[in-house]
């Protein structure tokens, strides 16, 4: 599992006393008020950088980072994702998990038919949408997120339990 998780993307700076526009990636995007510390990925290490929550506006969050402190400085983090340590996360309930730990997993019906891994998680609105793909059977499959289909995900596994009569009912099966 990854010790980071993508909170959000900086878009572009706004002003000239170095605050930038995020576009959140996250379910709660009102995390960001007590935050105070975010990473910047730089090659393979994560650099820790102190933020201060400025506002909303629409769907954007408005930050101001340690060190970022004109227009220039700010223009140079354009396009960088934000990420959060795991021990800073959002806390999760039981049934839970982060999207970031779902792809990769194998998914298997409970009648042993393996169907590949999940390669994204679409998020379309009622619910989560997982896309496994079997490259060797050139398939995909697109499963709702329910309690009906799911029986069971095992990250630490890397697998996930669904039902084989609930996807004759709700996936979509694709040639790739």
């Amino acid at each position: 599992m990854d010790e980071y998780l993508i909170v959000g993307e900086i878009l572009k700076p706004q002003g000239i006393q170095g605050e930038v526009k995020v576009r959140p990636i996250t379910n709660d995007p009102m995390r960001f008020e007590d935050c105070e510390k975010l990473y910047l990925k730089e090659k393979d290490a994560y650099r820790p950088v102190g933020c201060r929550f400025v506002r909303f506006d629409g769907a954007a969050v408005y930050l101001r980072l340690e060190n970022v402190n004109d227009r220039n400085a700010a223009e140079t983090l354009r396009g960088q994702l934000l990420y959060v340590d795991r021990a800073h996360a959002a806390k999760l309930d039981e049934d839970e998990n982060f999207i970031v730990d779902l792809i990769g997993l194998s998914g298997v019906t409970d009648a042993g038919r393996t169907l590949g891994k999940i390669t994204e998680v679409m998020q379309p609105g009622g619910n989560d949408v997982y896309v496994f793909v079997d490259r060797a059977a050139r398939k995909e499959w697109l499963v709702p997120a329910l309690k009906s289909v799911v029986l069971k995900t095992d990250v630490e596994g890397g697998q996930m339990l669904l039902s084989e009569e609930r996807l004759k009912e709700v996936a979509v099966e694709n040639d790739l």
